[in-house]
């Protein structure tokens, strides 16, 4: 990992959510709202993204803890941000402190995502 991550730094990112980022694995009489596994993988990809302008060739990160409360609905259709900050680099392990928004500005979700770097080769054989 390159030596200029330190805590402090951030990154948000503006999705328009669809359907299939909705509560359909409720059934087909749920109604048409962004789901919170949707909001874990837009947090997860903005902690992503961010690192990814910090790591070395052959590393990468992957999460290993996900804290996160999902505050209020938002339905399908509408813009929803996640706002990501580094809060402490401990050795390997990045922690963030994450929250999403919706486009009428209701805070939607708030929490903790912890990321890990990883070797992608050692990462790939120690899975086979």
């Amino acid at each position: 990992m390159k030596p200029e991550l330190k805590p402090g730094v951030s990154d948000e990112q503006t999705i328009t959510t669809t359907a299939e980022m909705g509560i359909v694995h409720l059934g087909p009489d749920a109604p048409s709202m962004y789901s919170t596994p949707a909001m874990v993988s837009l947090i997860e990809g903005t902690c992503v993204r961010l690192l990814s302008r910090y790591v070395e060739a052959g590393e990468q990160s992957v999460g290993y803890r996900i804290d996160i409360r999902h505050l209020a609905p938002t339905p399908v259709g509408k813009q929803v941000t996640a706002k990501v900050a580094l809060r402490e680099v401990n050795g390997r392990r990045y922690i963030f402190d994450v929250e999403c928004w919706n486009e009428d500005g209701v805070k939607i979700g708030e929490g903790l995502h912890e990321r890990a770097l990883i070797d992608i080769n050692r990462f790939a054989k120690s899975t086979s």
